[in-house]
């Protein structure tokens, strides 16, 4: 089992991590209840130690964000453990080396997880006993904190194992773009007016249904903001677009719709309806996408050809080439501004899906 120091002291110092350069980072949260993540441990992984640092004790955490905030970051499957931290502390590393990314572009599979990882390079069993632990309560079990310390155990050796092979490969600047594309604040940024692409079923709503699905889901967004509770909790997918496709027009509507709460029509059924009548007014242009027609299934399956010829030379993973959503976007949206037409991808791959397009 490893050694860790637990920092949950008032007068915590950050002298430890100031020789380092590099650190291994992991988080704990919970976000069942809430809208926001709530931050309940960070692990931290130096050389020579390995730090459990507690946010939620009685201490000051800006001077501790601040300094390892101006560090390189290794974590594994880093985006929801940045996510977190953007949202408590409004803190980024430096730069992200993702070991998940990095094995997956030496030809590991996409989706490795942290035990995987560490079997697969050190032949070390990691048992995941913990995954649904409440890490809000405290005191913190001592069978909690040695689990979150093995969590960044093997994250530096990991970096130095994967770096070299990435590096005789000509790969490691393709894993250095490929993380540093998870520190961009517009993928953690909570928008209300652009709620509306994270509703299911809604991009196939037309004319006014489709404005009062947008109008309705800004209005959820903005209640699990203000709340902190999270968006299925103020209103169902499916109810919302019962809504936005019955348009009712008095309290008694509201009320005949399933799953509709009564407590949600006494409390906001007026905002609803105002919405929903707004909605008679707002003229969209949108257009629900074309189905996909002969040409264009002909034109996905040569491209996913393509992809497919190229991951085989490269000895990866299809998906980490290009997705099928990817290309699904590039053929009916038009989409050229994804990861598939910049970067190392353009010349691996993007230029030759262009001349397809």
């Amino acid at each position: 089992m490893p050694e860790y120091t637990l920092v949950s002291e008032r007068d915590m110092t950050i002298a430890d991590f100031n020789a380092y350069d590099i650190l291994g980072v992991d988080t704990e949260f919970m976000r069942e209840k809430t809208f926001f993540a709530q931050l309940c441990l960070v692990q931290l992984a130096t050389p020579e130690e390995i730090f459990c640092v507690d946010p939620l004790a009685d201490f000051e955490m800006s001077s501790f964000w601040k300094e390892i905030s101006n560090k390189t970051w290794v974590v594994h499957s880093a985006r929801q453990d940045i996510e977190v931290v953007h949202q408590s502390a409004e803190r980024m590393p430096r730069t992200l080396f993702d070991t998940q990314i990095a094995a997956g572009l030496l030809g590991y599979a996409p989706q490795l997880g942290y035990a995987g990882m560490v079997n697969e390079l050190f032949g070390v069993e990691i048992a995941k006993l913990h995954t649904r632990a409440d890490w809000t309560r405290r005191p913190l079990s001592e069978a909690l904190l040695q689990y979150a310390a093995e969590d960044v155990e093997y994250l530096l050796p990991a970096h130095d194992v994967l770096a070299e092979l990435l590096d005789r490969k000509g790969r490691l600047s393709w894993a250095q773009q490929d993380s540093a594309s998870l520190l961009d604040p517009a993928l953690y940024r909570v928008d209300p007016l652009r709620a509306i692409d994270r509703l299911k079923g809604a991009r196939n709503l037309r004319g006014r249904s489709r404005t009062a699905a947008t109008k309705l889901a800004g209005w959820r967004e903005s209640e699990a903001l203000r709340t902190n509770r999270p968006r299925q909790w103020i209103l169902r997918d499916s109810t919302l677009l019962k809504l936005a496709t019955s348009l009712p027009s008095s309290v008694g509507d509201l009320a005949g719709i399933d799953q509709l709460p009564p407590r949600l029509v006494r409390r906001a059924g007026d905002d609803l309806l105002a919405l929903i009548a707004d909605s008679a007014g707002d003229d969209s242009d949108y257009r629900p996408p074309a189905p996909s027609d002969e040409q264009h299934k002909i034109l996905l399956k040569s491209m996913q050809s393509t992809v497919a010829e190229c991951a085989d030379d490269l000895g990866v993973a299809p998906e980490i080439v290009a997705s099928k959503k990817e290309l699904s976007a590039a053929i009916l949206f038009g989409a050229r501004d994804s990861r598939v037409f910049s970067g190392w991808r353009k010349k691996q791959i993007g230029e030759r899906l262009l001349q397809l397009l």
